[in-house]
């Protein structure tokens, strides 16, 4: 009995101590953090001037929309004034050096930098990226400051609590809590984005500000919120580890250096890793192959799978573009690729983003009229591609396939391609005839495996895979 009482006391005892242990990681008071930190966070301002042309007639109004309006401002007067706007920042340096987001700074003719509430100091930019949204600027004094240091955001949990520091409505100095709610966020903002989403109050004048984790760390760049009504609880930082690769190389040369692979790629459905025998949909999968860029030269093909991209499995294809993008131009990488349902490694030597082709998606063209034929099993009506689509769309010379010119409600295709799409491969086979394409779906269509893979140009020329499941 005695032994049965101490087990007892013994588990009582270690749950007790277990709460106390959680129930003091949680801060009584945020305020000694705040006191030291404080003085590394600063106020940005910034003047822009803007000019405009007023109505020669003012006392002739149109309704909103109007063509008229816009035409009459034309002959009306240059005039010019001045736009200002907030943001926030912090210090990384003790000789003034501060990062702030991009879009706080872009174009402006004046930044004015305030330290410690009082005290005023003019900036200049050191480096911007706006693909990242960070921008680094140079105090324009002699005075020292006090700098904050980055933290490891690959550790920051989910649950784990954070502060934010800034200057929301141009009311400086405002501290706001809260904790991590999400990671990896895609929000659809820049082209690398990686976001820490919290639930720390941030608003409109957030922007560029820190935000730290319970050691006083910069965890993250505060940059966006969810809508423009102000906070909801849903707001968004860059990862430490992302901004500190960009803001070390601003500073160092004042600009970018990104690894560039030279491929489009899109996601690996369900439908695609079952064509394609993959276990399970991962990888980034190629839709196409820059010419004359590194992947070309390694031998990478538009189809394949890139699966480990040096040393670093890709779980998902928005994974690959940021991890390329850190890595060092002219590194010799090994990249994983998945061919012909078999595992391939290449060596790629990367080139550098900011110097390379990466053209502008061709402008969406419509095609001219002809005749349709059906092609049952999709429950969709083609055509032949011709010479004069080929120029329109500005598509490569020798592409052979069908243009969609309908789509019925019920068809399989009907989620995932629209009409004016151009199918140029089926199964993998070239699409030359119509008849092509209505053998190639009736193979499907009586098989077990009721999975097809299309390649498609679709409404903006853009290369893309297809996996459609035929009922």
């Amino acid at each position: 009995m005695r032994n049965i009482k101490f087990i007892l006391l013994t588990v009582i005892f270690t749950f007790g101590f277990s709460f106390n242990s959680n129930s003091n990681s949680i801060p009584a008071s945020f305020a000694d953090l705040a006191e030291r930190l404080m003085p590394s966070v600063v106020n940005i301002s910034t003047t822009q001037t803007v000019v405009t042309k007023s109505n020669p007639f003012p006392g002739l109004e149109f309704p909103p929309g109007s063509p008229f309006g816009d035409m009459f401002k034309e002959f009306g007067t240059p005039q010019k004034r001045k736009t200002a706007a907030l943001g926030s920042g912090f210090i990384i340096d003790e000789e003034g050096i501060v990062v702030t987001n991009n879009h706080v700074i872009q174009d402006a003719e004046d930044i004015i930098v305030q330290v410690n509430g009082d005290q005023e100091f003019k900036a200049k930019v050191i480096g911007a990226d706006p693909l990242m949204d960070i921008a680094v600027l140079q105090l324009e004094t002699k005075e020292k400051f006090a700098p904050v240091a980055f933290g490891n955001s690959d550790k920051a949990r989910i649950g784990d609590w954070v502060i934010a520091i800034g200057n929301p409505f141009g009311f400086g100095g405002t501290v706001t809590s809260g904790i991590i709610s999400a990671r990896n966020r895609s929000i659809g903002l820049s082209r690398y984005e990686d976001f820490i989403q919290t639930d720390a109050s941030i608003n409109s004048g957030n922007s560029g500000g820190p935000l730290f984790d319970m050691n006083g760390d910069v965890i993250g760049i505060n940059t966006a919120i969810l809508g423009r009504s102000g906070n909801v609880g849903i707001g968004f930082a860059i990862p430490s580890n992302s901004a500190k690769t960009v803001i070390d190389q601003l500073i160092k040369f004042g600009e970018t250096k990104r690894g560039w692979l030279g491929v489009r790629i899109q996601y690996v459905t369900d439908e695609i890793a079952e064509v394609e025998k993959l276990d399970k949909p991962r990888g980034a999968l190629v839709v196409s192959v820059a010419e004359n860029s590194p992947s070309e030269k390694a031998g990478i093909e538009a189809g394949d799978i890139i699966l480990e991209f040096n040393g670093e499995r890709i779980k998902e294809m928005k994974e690959l573009p940021a991890i390329v993008a850190k890595t060092e131009v002219g590194k010799d990488v090994k990249v994983k690729i998945w061919r012909n349902k078999k595992e391939l490694t290449k060596n790629v030597i990367l080139g550098r983003l900011e110097t390379s082709e990466d053209g502008k998606a061709s402008k969406k063209q419509e095609p001219v009229e002809k005749q349709s034929s059906e092609i049952e099993n999709l429950k969709i009506t083609v055509r032949l591609l011709n010479k004069e689509d080929i120029k329109i769309r500005k598509l490569p010379n020798q592409t052979t396939g069908l243009v969609i010119t309908g789509i019925v409600k019920n068809s399989p295709l009907a989620n995932s391609i629209e009409v004016n799409s151009v199918i140029v491969e089926a199964q993998k086979k070239k699409i030359r005839s119509i008849n092509d394409l209505k053998k190639i779906t009736q193979s499907v269509f009586n098989s077990n495996q009721k999975t097809i893979l299309l390649v498609i140009y679709n409404n903006q020329n853009q290369k893309r895979y297809v996996g459609i499941k035929l009922d």
